[in-house]
């Protein structure tokens, strides 16, 4: 059965690449949102087997890609999330790894590099 995605960036053309990426490999996109706290309702919404979320995007509700992170896995400790960092945000990264993300990836990125990434959190998970 195909691995179900959630995409979660502020810019359209990030959230494109991911999900060209991803489907190319066989994963089913299920949707997609624009920040944070969109992505907490998504998530509930469509109960995704992988969320790749955007480490950076402006706050709603004071809600960024951490805090939405935290809300996601305080509700579904079992949800899977890697998440989209660009260089040089290394605390950032430590800080999702802390609130739960599984792994991450760098912008710009390879595309074997997501596959990579993805498939090593969801075998993590079994």
């Amino acid at each position: 059965m195909a691995v179900t995605v959630l995409v979660v960036d502020d810019a359209v053309f990030m959230r494109k690449m991911l999900a060209d990426i991803l489907s190319k490999e066989g994963y089913v996109i299920l949707g997609e949102a624009e920040n944070g706290k969109e992505a907490i309702a998504k998530y509930e919404q469509l109960k995704p087997g992988l969320v790749t979320m955007d480490i950076v995007m402006p706050k709603v509700d004071n809600i960024d890609g951490i805090e939405a992170v935290r809300r996601i896995r305080l509700r579904h400790p079992d949800a899977v999330i890697l998440m989209v960092s660009a260089m040089g945000q290394h605390a950032l990264v430590v800080e999702a790894i802390q609130a739960g993300a599984r792994d991450f990836v760098t912008k710009p990125f390879q595309p074997s590099r997501v596959i990579e990434a993805a498939n090593r959190v969801l075998e993590t998970q079994k």
